[in-house]
């Protein structure tokens, strides 16, 4: 039998994605207003009741306001990029990317959301980035809200549990790609669209304190992002001729436990509720399996005339997601809990972690983009992907991080097996490559980058720039277009 070949498309895109509340700093500069990531500060680990502290409420945001809470707010500094992106794209060039995925402060735009006019230095400044990618031939891909709304907007109507925010936001899109039409093709609407459902605050501007039916707010607030999806999708395309957008999930691949049939439908239930903020995007209608889930949980959806129609229509162009682990699920209170997860679920025996408790599992990435391209028949994007870790510098300055490499290597060569199979796949930008500010501890210890960062958790270092192993690794990744892993 004659062995099967597939090689990665001849025009992958390979690169690396950020987000501007982790990277950029400057929160303050260049007329800019403050966002919900500039409200979430720092909790050294030995004073955290879990591991993440995104969700903010009435009360701590009047604090932050009045100064009596007194912390610092990493999301604030970044990693300076704002100062220093010309280095750091040289960097990305040096190895070889094709496309950097970062995102629009929309409260860099407009600094309280529903300003009559939007802000120039915002507009000069990403200007100015796109440019500077465009010198080197990466590509911009550029996600218009990722975990930032304008605080104004959340102050002034809950985020997006109010119907107000559509027209906020589409006013917004289409400023910046009128602004950006002939530099950016390549857009997502909003990052991880599902983590509305974990933590209102970080995905929508909503805070959960003053709402009254929890679900109904959120479910709410998600329509209002699905409509606004819609809208900027049928702008993008009839101002940006070639242009291309996407949606983009968590994806939380998962398996039943056992082959009990109720851990199998605990199972398919939870991929179900995973998979349903695509099924909107991509097949452009609320999924019957919905029908249920709404009514058991008291959620009655207000629409508009001519939502569903909208929705129909405007259909995303490719399938965006991040991918850092699998669950497994069961209905026995026995399994021992998978620590770190945001999502939940139990330990999987056959699988090792990350030190942050990250269920490493690269063929589930195969498995889910089969799964993805099966459902949707649309060309999917790996927007995320990356492994968080403890990087030690050595007396040379060199950082050996081969676990980053192991981890890698090993998604990437299923991501190719996936190929193989038939899936359409467009490109994968890993995330973080360079260290910056995590989204759920606000830490910078947990690093994912190729670029090592002098930052440190209090905020002490340089902000010098260098290399790790992983870098001159990727580079020739890229340069070989995936043979050479």
């Amino acid at each position: 039998m004659t062995k099967f070949k597939q090689k990665f498309p001849d025009h992958f895109l390979w690169g690396g994605a950020t987000a501007a509340n982790q990277l950029e700093g400057a929160y303050d500069q260049g007329g800019k207003g403050l966002s919900s990531a500039d409200m979430v500060a720092y909790v050294p680990k030995a004073e955290r009741s879990n591991d993440h502290a995104i969700e903010i409420s009435s009360e701590r945001i009047a604090q932050i306001l009045s100064g009596e809470f007194n912390a610092r707010f990493p999301k604030r500094e970044g990693v300076d990029f704002y100062h220093r992106y010309k280095e750091d794209i040289a960097l990305f060039a040096e190895m070889g990317f094709k496309v950097f995925r970062l995102s629009i402060n929309w409260a860099r735009i407009y600094p309280n959301g529903d300003d009559a006019q939007p802000n120039e230095a915002g507009l000069k400044f990403y200007d100015d980035v796109f440019d500077e990618l465009h010198k080197y031939g990466i590509e911009p891909l550029v996600t218009l809200a990722h975990y930032e709304t304008p605080l104004g907007l959340t102050q002034k109507y809950n985020g997006w549990a109010s119907r107000e925010l559509v027209d906020c936001f589409t006013r917004y899109a289409e400023t910046v790609f009128r602004r950006y039409k002939d530099k950016v093709k390549y857009w997502i609407t909003f990052n991880e669209i599902n983590m509305m459902t974990l933590s209102p605050f970080t995905g929508g501007g909503v805070v959960i304190d003053r709402a009254g039916n929890k679900l109904q707010t959120i479910y709410q607030a998600l329509h209002h992002q699905f409509v606004a999806s819609s809208l900027a999708t049928r702008l993008v395309h009839e101002i940006i001729p070639g242009s291309r957008m996407g949606c983009m999930l968590a994806r939380m691949e998962s398996y039943a436990a056992t082959c009990n049939p109720e851990d199998v439908r605990l199972n398919q239930h939870e991929n179900q509720l995973n998979l349903y903020f695509t099924d909107v995007h991509a097949r452009g209608e609320y999924p019957k399996y919905m029908d249920r889930y709404f009514a058991e949980h008291n959620i009655v959806l207000h629409k508009e005339p001519g939502d569903d129609e909208l929705l129909k229509q405007y259909t995303v162009d490719y399938v965006a997601f991040s991918y850092y682990m699998t669950l497994t699920l069961s209905v026995s209170p026995e399994g021992e809990r998978a620590q770190g997860n945001l999502f939940g679920g139990i330990r999987n025996p056959y699988l090792k972690a990350s030190e942050w408790g990250w269920q490493i599992d690269p063929t589930g990435l195969r498995i889910m983009l089969n799964t993805m391209y099966d459902r949707y028949q649309k060309p999917l994007f790996i927007v995320e992907n990356g492994l968080g870790a403890y990087d030690k510098v050595e007396p040379d300055g060199s950082i050996h991080d081969s676990y980053r490499i192991d981890y890698l290597r090993q998604h990437i060569a299923q991501m190719k097996e996936a190929i193989m199979d038939g899936v359409e796949l467009m490109g994968y930008t890993s995330w973080g490559p360079i260290d910056l500010v995590s989204m759920s501890t606000s830490e910078m210890s947990k690093r994912y980058g190729f670029i090592y960062v002098d930052l440190d958790d209090d905020g002490n270092g340089t902000l010098n720039r260098s290399k790790k192993d992983s870098f001159h690794w990727y580079k020739k990744v890229i340069a070989s277009n995936g043979e050479e892993l």
